[in-house]
């Protein structure tokens, strides 16, 4: 594996000053302190490792990709230019985005990818920063630019990185929920949030239908997007005007159901990890949900090391899932 383990600020500002191409998930004061070269990074003070679950704000978590990477390129992007980060992807090679939770450029992206030019044409994957859960609206999740060392980026940061010889990416993504048998939910809207809702066709008010059927928030929407279940994860709080909020989009052209519950989440993690990922596996982050509703940071070991992040980027949004970057060789 190329990334593994936790570090302290002073190994990171060595490993950048030797021009090392590095990923970096830390606690905004370590970030701040990093000197200008070829990184990118994002807050988190969770992290999955070889122990199980961590919370620190005294470590940092790296992904090093010298052993990979050709030539990188590191851009920046806001809600207006977001939409050329396909265009942008080199030719062979892959594209690593870190965007903050609740920016205007995660809502975009999040509502508009689908219609990218050239949308999911080349690999791209990335996580969404976020910040301690005692500090939940105190303050703000950020990314950060190693060509411009200490400020935060308010849209999305981007390494562009091309690989070296027969080398190819391939991104992935694990999703331990499935469709539950109950009913079928759409949306008269797409969108962050949801007033109402058809249930079987029928127009409800949607809180009140979770409500009266005690659905289980911590479980999300789940629909089929061309043979991939893709999760939409509930806020825990509603809005003050009784709307449903979401930690993505849902999408009024999908069909939904609400998830069936997953027993035994870490084990069922485990054996899914033993289909051989790890041989080539360059990087992976998990769900913070998954890291809260599933134990995970209670979890004596990991086989996948990573920053536990807050909203997963496989080519588009994803909750509670994992996703993960493998480089192979081209036979």
């Amino acid at each position: 594996m190329i990334f593994d383990k936790l570090h302290d600020l002073e190994e990171i500002e060595k490993k950048i000053l030797k021009g090392e191409t590095l990923l970096i998930a830390a606690d905004e004061k370590l970030l701040k302190k990093l000197p200008a070269g070829r990184w990118i990074g994002g807050t988190t003070t969770y992290f999955m490792t070889e122990l199980g679950g961590v919370c620190t704000d005294k470590k940092i978590f790296v992904t090093e990709l010298d052993a990979v990477a050709s030539n990188i390129n590191i851009k920046t992007y806001d809600e207006n230019t977001i939409e050329n980060i396909y265009l942008d992807a080199p030719e062979n090679g892959f594209s690593f985005i870190i965007m903050p939770a609740g920016s205007k450029c995660h809502s975009v992206f999040s509502m508009e990818a689908f219609s990218f030019k050239d949308f999911a044409m080349r690999p791209l994957i990335g996580w969404l920063p976020g910040t301690h859960l005692d500090e939940t609206g105190v303050d703000k999740p950020k990314a950060y630019s190693g060509a411009a060392p200490g400020k935060s980026i308010g849209g999305a940061i981007v390494m562009h990185v091309e690989l070296t010889g027969n080398k190819l990416a391939e991104v992935g993504m694990l999703n331990m929920f499935e469709q539950g048998g109950g009913d079928t939910i759409t949306f008269p809207e797409s969108g962050f949030t949801a007033k109402e809702a058809y249930i079987n066709g029928v127009k409800v008010d949607f809180a009140k239908y979770i409500f009266e059927n005690n659905l289980d928030l911590r479980l999300p929407l789940v629909t089929d997007v061309n043979g991939t279940f893709v999760n939409t994860s509930f806020c825990r709080n509603f809005g003050d005007d009784g709307e449903v909020m979401f930690y993505s989009p849902v999408f009024k052209t999908f069909e939904y159901k609400h998830a069936k519950p997953v027993a035994n989440y870490a084990e069922k993690f485990t054996k899914k990890l033993s289909m051989g990922l790890g041989v080539e596996m360059v990087f992976s982050c998990n769900c913070i949900l998954n890291y809260i509703y599933s134990g995970l940071d209670r979890y004596s070991r990991s086989d996948l090391s990573g920053p536990v992040t807050f909203g997963e980027i496989a080519y588009h949004i994803h909750n509670q899932t994992v996703v993960y970057l493998r480089i192979i060789h081209n036979q």
